[in-house]
């Protein structure tokens, strides 16, 4: 595909976004539909965006990359976001919903105090800047390489033009609009996967009644492991941790609450939860299934290509117009439903928790306020991709930077955790002297548990971080 028909349906795509704002915001830019779409959007739209939201760009290229590796091992963790989602379903939904919260993060403020409120906030928005802006980093590297190097185009343009056009269209009503492209975004998604599946499943000689016994006697698709519990793919290893981790960074996480926190009630908050968890489920099979259809075709062809290059190099490069057609549009799709989202909910998070512009100014201050803050979060989110790209060059050390934003939640899920099944209080000011403890023991723990234990943590030091919080917040309780 030339880099002059990328650019061209990049830019359509860009101005179908731009369009559908124009006519969700042109009645309607106050903070009450910024921050809460008027708390009047269909529970199914909003289902249907937040799978977008949930996969990233970086989803999109390494989930069926790490087939050849790992087999079906990533649906263990997809199985344990089960029962994540049905607790943010029954325990944390009807908790939001009761306190009437605008951002997550008041709940700690009501239970603990200002210092436990700011810290939560605080752990959001440094993990979400780094861990949202190094993910769209790493598609713009995809599409810089693609298309914008062979038009002589600088890489620092192609990032500040990317971000400005995600601020045009999200600009005036915010999460009000994001609820209706993210809903076209995960359509593009999905309709990118299942075309490349047909068309790399057609080269591999396959039809409807043959592909599902493929899939089965393939060597890549194993899905549960059980016979080493030292390994980090152990079945209760990953099943525990995806729960945690939908819990987590779902559930505590302002950017995909946010959108949860729009539905009319609290039934249909919880209805969305539902459906949005049949349908992730679903979804994620289905990029695993194309990363063993494409691991098949790369084998079968004597392809070198592995990893996160699986997909880049076959849709490119072998498998015709249409495959690198639906490859852009898919990983686009999957990039900006995320980046624009995650750029909401720091405007939100900022504005709210930070700066506290609801209870220290008029409405019309607020308004003018929560502009300002979303141009902010704009300039931050070019300055940290730029700042990596030019100043850490190394792709392991950005992959670590990525994993150790995660840690961040650890803290999150202890503090909810004590709040929610202890009556205890704490001493407030002590909260972030243990967040910050709790999350420099996880990071020590981890690049160091191998060589002392004999044993290699993977998602689940997300756990052990949120029961190091829980344990400090015990230790520094009112008697």
């Amino acid at each position: 595909m030339q880099p002059i028909s990328i650019l061209i349906l990049i830019l359509g795509y860009f101005g179908l976004l731009i369009l559908i704002s124009y006519f969700i915001s042109k009645k309607d830019e106050g903070n009450d539909a910024f921050f809460k779409a008027n708390k009047n959007s269909p529970w199914y739209l909003v289902a249907f965006g937040m799978i977008g939201a949930s996969l990233s760009g970086v989803t999109f290229i390494s989930v069926p990359g790490k087939v050849e590796a790992s087999q079906f091992v990533y649906f263990q963790l997809v199985l344990g976001y089960i029962v994540g989602y049905f607790i943010i379903g029954t325990v944390l939904l009807p908790l939001y919903y009761k306190l009437n919260l605008t951002s997550i993060y008041s709940y700690l403020g009501d239970r603990f105090g200002r210092y436990s409120y700011k810290t939560g906030a605080w752990f959001f928005i440094i993990s979400r800047t780094v861990g949202s802006n190094l993910r769209l980093m790493l598609v713009a590297d995809v599409l810089q390489t693609l298309v914008f190097d062979k038009l002589n185009f600088p890489y620092w343009a192609t990032v500040s033009i990317t971000i400005l056009l995600i601020w045009v269209y999200t600009n005036k009503s915010g999460i009000k609009t994001i609820i209706w492209t993210d809903t076209l975004q995960t359509f593009f998604m999905l309709v990118s996967v299942v075309v490349c599946i047909v068309i790399v499943s057609q080269d591999l000689g396959l039809n409807i009644s043959t592909i599902s016994g493929f899939i089965a006697e393939s060597d890549f698709s194993k899905t549960f492991f059980f016979d080493d519990i030292s390994s980090p793919n152990y079945f209760w290893k990953q099943f525990l941790s995806g729960a945690f981790i939908a819990i987590v960074m779902t559930g505590l996480d302002q950017d995909m609450m946010q959108k949860n926190l729009t539905c009319r009630s609290i039934k249909d908050a919880q209805k969305n939860m539902f459906w949005f968890t049949i349908v992730l489920t679903f979804v994620n099979f289905l990029f695993l299934v194309l990363g063993l259809m494409f691991t098949e075709y790369a084998v079968k062809n004597n392809i070198d290509a592995h990893k996160d290059q699986l997909f880049p190099i076959l849709a490119n490069e072998y498998l015709g117009v249409s495959v690198a057609f639906f490859f852009i549009l898919g990983l686009i799709a999957a990039a900006y439903s995320s980046a624009d989202s995650a750029l909401t909910s720091l405007t939100t998070s900022f504005s709210i928790d930070i700066l506290e512009i609801e209870k220290k100014y008029d409405t019309i201050k607020q308004v003018v306020i929560r502009k300002q803050i979303h141009k902010l979060f704009v300039f931050i989110s070019i300055i940290v991709i730029l700042c990596f790209k030019y100043f850490v060059e190394d792709a392991s050390v950005i992959d670590k930077v990525l994993k150790f934003a995660g840690f961040t939640y650890g803290p999150l899920l202890g503090l909810y955790s004590f709040g929610l099944f202890t009556k205890w209080n704490v001493k407030d000011k002590l909260v972030p002297i243990i967040a910050i403890t709790a999350v420099i023991s996880s990071i020590i723990l981890n690049l160091f548990s191998e060589s002392w234990f004999g044993f290699a943590f993977g998602f689940e030091i997300l756990i052990v971080n949120g029961i190091l919080t829980f344990i400090g917040l015990v230790l520094i309780r009112r008697k």
